[in-house]
């Protein structure tokens, strides 16, 4: 109960993890007429000090890992079947009570056993071929002996010579060298397996270590993290005090900033105003000065055009215009004399005297500075409001009383439980437990070096068979001769023989001894790999310890059972191994929040009503406030009223939209010399010509300068744009007017009347930005408990190095040890075969096949016996 105790203890003072989180908005108030409430602004508290922890539960086989994959594809072969996690259940919710003998006649206990069966079938089969091995070698290898002593089964010594006898021994020596090679590759995958367990050793010694070290630093490094948690609650109360300290600007700019939505754009208004006034000066001032260039040089051109007319009509008035054929062409000259004028007559147009003066009057009064004044009382509001709460800043000292006592109380209840002792008695436990591991260090390595030899010696067995292999090959095949007769072998071919059969000999002594041994770590290491190495490789071995009330009935999950006596609260152990694999704090993982609901205390404590009861009794008086003085006011209604509706607009653009003269003066001159071309050579022609010669000088002299003239074109063009402006400022001048003081008028009501309600509604806005500091601490405290505080790493770490030093370090090297060792067993019937065949032709034999000729007959006598009959000469 230890560890339930320290990890209960270590984490008992944090929130809950259904506590929401606050609302963080991140970001500085936009600049304009529609700015935002101000943000709560973001705390820094930090980092908590972070646990570094050693070790790396990782585990690469290297080069062995083929075989151990190779017998991995080998067990799937055998057992293809799923993990039985609902066969595993359901077995053990069936027989709770333990298991009898009178029980397994049970309906649902036959079904088990024949779903186990079916499941294991795979390993039945191989372990009844490795019985069948175990007890039919030596029966089998007894038999061949007693048969061969009666020289039967290949134990006569005798060989009968056939024509392919050299190719059966070649055949037979190459088969047993393959064989031979492949046992002896068996033994090496065997001795690597072995090898790979006792190279592990340091490998788990450092595990173990590295695994102790970090629980260690996880028990050190949670005092110093969680004081560092109650600490921080400092950041929040300074925070608070500080805006408390700071109300006028503070609560005064959130007020300012609520308002300013209505009264700016007011003050705005009215400002455009003003600069429309001065802009109106101009225009009129502008109007007047181009309309004196204008008239001064259409006066000019008027006055030469009048001249140039009077003459021209004179010389019309001569007798010669009286005769028949001239008089058409005078009378049509004639009437075209009205044309000789100025099209545009600026004299006319009325002067703007009368409106500009009204307008300097209306400007001596400075508008932009009596909206200046508007926008400073109005900027004005957090200084208002930092003078009308000294009361509310005086009252603080109170409130900063009562926040320094919450932080005391959480300090007081983060020690009220003895974590720190917990955590020293888990920390010389843990070093007990160290020495106490390390003590056993020299018995495990002695055990190891045990292990070691033994199953050298267990390959040796195999070795010695090789090595008679080996010899009996070497032997024979250097010291058979092709001339010798079986009965004259040498004694290197015979001995050669021999060690094949001393070899043969000594595989059935040990072959049943390594197949029983095999068959014992093939059942063993097999069903481990495949029903505990499996499934916590892929965690389902957690579905069937999570399974609800699997322990007891009454129990639904047996984690909490045991660490809380609540067997109902959501925690199973796939859950916590899931969390702290991802490294997150044991509070989270073990779920405290359903034991130890600090909700309750934080809102008694952080989440204090006294912050919101200071804030209460605050009351701004803005009736002082004033945007626009009656000055102001005057100066726009007489603006409204200067005359500048009255001006005659329309007749300006009439003016200005005409040309110079009434007609083309070279146009009209042109015609003028064509018609005098069509009368009778004479003075009458002469004056004529003489007058269109008149006019275009006018047009050259008078005409083009006055159009090209750059004053005159600028004149025109400037009073275009002032007349221009002077409509669009004068369209509707008494409504805007009007729609300015009104919305003046609304938004100083809006100041005088409802600003106790913006300052209630921003108060709270204000109070909740105080609270909204502590809600950032708490959340800041949940995520640093659920992410960052007693990190359990190492937990998740000493179920991931228990299953690489069970199932990676041993259990595989175990499988990969039968492995080869199975197939050296296996490979060992071939060799006795080979080998039995083989001593055959090296072996020097008793008695041979002998063939003799014989005079009395043609052919030659072939005696099926070791030696022919006598030959006489008398048959």
């Amino acid at each position: 109960m230890l560890w339930a105790t320290w990890l209960v203890l270590l984490l008992c003072w944090g929130p809950s993890d259904g506590q929401e989180r606050a609302d963080q908005r991140v970001g500085a108030a936009g600049a304009g007429v529609h700015r935002a409430s101000p943000p709560v602004e973001p705390l820094d508290f930090g980092f908590v000090p972070a646990a570094v922890y050693a070790t790396h539960a990782y585990y690469e086989p290297g080069a062995i890992g083929l075989l151990f994959h190779t017998v991995h594809s080998f067990l799937y072969a055998v057992q293809p079947h799923n993990f039985p996690s609902d066969l595993i259940v359901n077995f053990i919710q069936q027989n709770k009570g333990g298991i009898k003998i009178e029980e397994l006649r049970k309906p649902e206990n036959v079904v088990f056993v024949l779903q186990w069966l079916y499941y294991e079938a795979g390993f039945l089969i191989c372990t009844t071929i490795g019985v069948l091995f175990v007890v039919l070698t030596p029966i089998i290898g007894t038999c061949l002996c007693v048969c061969r002593c009666c020289e039967n089964c290949g134990g006569e010594m005798h060989q009968r010579q056939r024509k392919n006898a050299d190719c059966q021994r070649g055949v037979y020596t190459a088969a047993l060298i393959a064989t031979s090679i492949f046992i002896i590759l068996g033994v090496l995958i065997s001795y690597a397996a072995n090898h790979n367990v006792s190279a592990q050793v340091k490998s788990t010694r450092r595990l173990i270590n590295t695994n102790l070290r970090d629980l260690k630093t996880l028990a050190n490094n949670t005092p110093s993290q969680i004081d560092y948690l109650t600490a921080q609650y400092t950041t929040a109360k300074n925070k608070v005090l500080s805006d408390l300290d700071n109300i006028g600007p503070l609560l005064g700019g959130r007020v300012h900033n609520q308002l300013e939505k209505d009264v700016i754009p007011s003050l705005d208004t009215a400002l455009r105003m003003a600069g429309a006034m001065r802009e109106t000066k101009e225009a009129l001032e502008n109007v007047n000065s181009s309309l004196e260039v204008l008239q001064d040089g259409t006066v000019k051109l008027q006055n030469s055009l009048s001249g140039e007319r009077a003459s021209l009509s004179n010389t019309l008035s001569d007798p010669a215009c009286t005769n028949g054929a001239v008089s058409p062409t005078c009378n049509g000259i004639r009437s075209t004399l009205a044309q000789l004028g100025v099209s545009g007559d600026f004299s006319k147009l009325p002067d703007v005297n009368h409106a500009l003066e009204n307008v300097n009057v209306v400007l001596k009064t400075d508008l932009s500075n009596i909206i200046q004044k508007g926008y400073s009382s109005f900027n004005d509001t957090p200084k208002l409001v930092k003078e009308q709460t000294r009361n509310i800043v005086a009252g603080t000292l109170s409130l900063k009383g009562m926040l320094d006592k919450i932080g005391i109380e959480i300090a007081t209840y983060a020690k009220m439980f003895p974590v720190e002792t917990s955590l020293a008695n888990f920390t010389v436990f843990l070093n007990e437990g160290q020495k106490n591991i390390e003590a056993y260090y020299p018995q495990l390595d002695q055990m190891d070096f045990y292990r070691w030899i033994g199953c050298v010696v267990i390959l040796c067995l195999v070795v010695l068979v090789l090595a008679f292999n080996v010899l009996g090959l070497l032997c024979g095949t250097c010291g058979y001769d092709k001339q010798a007769t079986p009965t004259t072998r040498g004694c290197l071919s015979n001995t050669g023989g021999n060690l094949l059969m001393a070899g043969v000999g000594f595989s059935f002594l040990f072959a049943w001894v390594l197949m029983a041994l095999v068959t014992t770590l093939f059942v063993v290491g097999g069903n481990v790999e495949k029903l505990v190495c499996e499934p916590l490789a892929n965690r389902q071995i957690f579905k069937i310890i999570d399974t609800p009330f699997l322990v007891h009935p009454a129990k639904k999950n047996f984690l909490p059972g045991m660490l809380f006596q609540n067997p109902n609260i959501d925690l199973t152990l796939g859950s916590m191994y899931r969390e702290c694999y991802e490294n997150n704090g044991l509070y989270h993982a073990l779920q405290l929040e359903t034991l130890f609901n600090i909700n309750t205390f934080l809102n008694r404590t952080v989440y204090n009503r006294e912050v919101s009861k200071v804030l209460e009794g605050v009351q701004v008086d803005l009736r002082d406030v004033s945007l626009l003085e009656q000055a102001g006011r005057d100066n726009l209604l007489n603006f409204a009223n200067s005359g500048l509706g009255r001006i005659d607009y329309e007749a300006y653009v009439a003016e200005l939209n005409k040309g110079v003269t009434l007609v083309d003066l070279l146009s009209f001159s042109a015609d003028l010399e064509a018609q005098a071309d069509s009368l009778p050579r004479g003075a009458l022609e002469n004056a004529l010509k003489g007058h269109a010669s008149s006019i275009r000088q006018i047009h050259r002299e008078q005409v083009l300068p006055l159009e090209q003239a750059m004053k005159f074109v600028k004149a025109r063009s400037s009073l275009s744009q002032s007349i221009k402006q002077l409509q669009r400022t004068s369209a509707d001048l008494p409504v805007k007017v009007n729609n300015i003081l009104s919305a003046i008028d609304a938004a100083e009501y809006l100041i005088t009347h409802n600003a106790s309600h913006v300052v209630r509604k921003e108060t709270k806005g204000y109070t909740d930005s105080l609270v909204g500091y502590f809600k950032q601490y708490t959340n800041w405290v949940k995520n640093s408990l659920t992410a960052e505080v007693a990190q359990c790493k190492p937990i998740s770490n000493i179920v991931d190095t228990l299953e690489i030093v069970a199932c990676s370090f041993i259990i595989d090297s175990v499988n990969t040890f039968w492995f080869g060792l199975g197939g050296c067993c296996i490979l060992l019937i071939p060799s006795i075969i080979f080998s039995i065949k083989l001593a055959k032709y090296y072996r020097r034999m008793d008695t041979e096949d002998v063939f003799e000729e014989c005079p009395y007959y043609d052919t030659l006598s072939r005696f099926p016996r070791a030696s022919a009959p006598p030959c006489y000469p008398d048959w």
